[in-house]
């Protein structure tokens, strides 16, 4: 019997910067995605028409075509492929610009390469969620993802952006307990290490409003291991 393999997720990456450009997709082809790689942004353009990526990585300058206007260019045409932003500038408004013009995240040069594949695994998780029915559901807790709102029975939970990501991540795992370092790396991107007390912050934030009428406890705590939900 022939196995067919799941395909790769595809990356499209724009950069003019031909060392930043063979670094980026050496790591990112490591890391497991099939990548195709560019210099300009009226490249990029004629890649995304002939074969859609997974994910789009552009450069913000780049000749021809800069990476603004590619983020312009598909938003306006309705496509909502994930695009991560590199940008050399620090300006808040650089930044904002961006954004503004349709990408979903950005990270100022230099960085990291774990950042940008963390950054990455975040961009297509999250493409992922708005594929699927856009209810999670466990026990009398009701979340709507594409809303970004959640519920305890009819009572809608007042939550921050940090607290909703880190409950629809528990929730997606219902019934599982999900280690200390994979939550920081899927809500924050980075492990703060073993000293931080920055993930058990949250965690009695949403405890506190998950029980705020006194509703059954959901929300279980695996001491030395991490956190998961589990139904009443």
């Amino acid at each position: 019997m022939t196995h067919l393999r799941e395909p790769l997720p595809s990356v499209l990456l724009a950069e003019d910067d031909r060392a930043a450009r063979d670094a980026i997709r050496r790591g990112l082809e490591l890391d497991g995605y099939s990548v195709t790689a560019v210099a300009n942004g009226e490249e990029a353009l004629i890649v995304i028409d002939r074969t859609p990526p997974s994910l789009i990585i552009l450069d913000l300058m780049m000749p021809y075509v800069d990476g603004l206007t590619v983020c312009r260019k598909l938003r306006s045409s309705g496509d909502r492929t994930p695009i991560l932003l590199l940008t050399a500038r620090a300006e808040i408004s650089d930044r904002v610009s961006g954004l503004d013009a349709g990408a979903d995240d950005y990270l100022t040069k230099p960085f990291a390469l774990e950042e940008l594949q963390a950054r990455v695994r975040a961009l297509l998780r999250r493409s992922s969620y708005a594929e699927r029915d856009p209810w999670i559901v466990v026990g009398d807790l009701r979340i709507d993802e594409r809303a970004r709102r959640a519920f305890r029975g009819d009572r809608e939970l007042e939550l921050s952006k940090t607290e909703f990501d880190l409950l629809q991540l528990l929730a997606f795992n219902a019934g599982s307990v999900l280690p200390h370092s994979l939550i920081y790396d899927r809500i924050w991107g980075y492990d703060f290490g073993p000293e931080s007390k920055n993930l058990a912050v949250y965690i009695g934030y949403l405890r506190r409003k998950l029980e705020a009428n006194g509703e059954p406890k959901i929300l279980r705590t695996v001491r030395g291991v991490g956190y998961g939900l589990v139904a009443p």
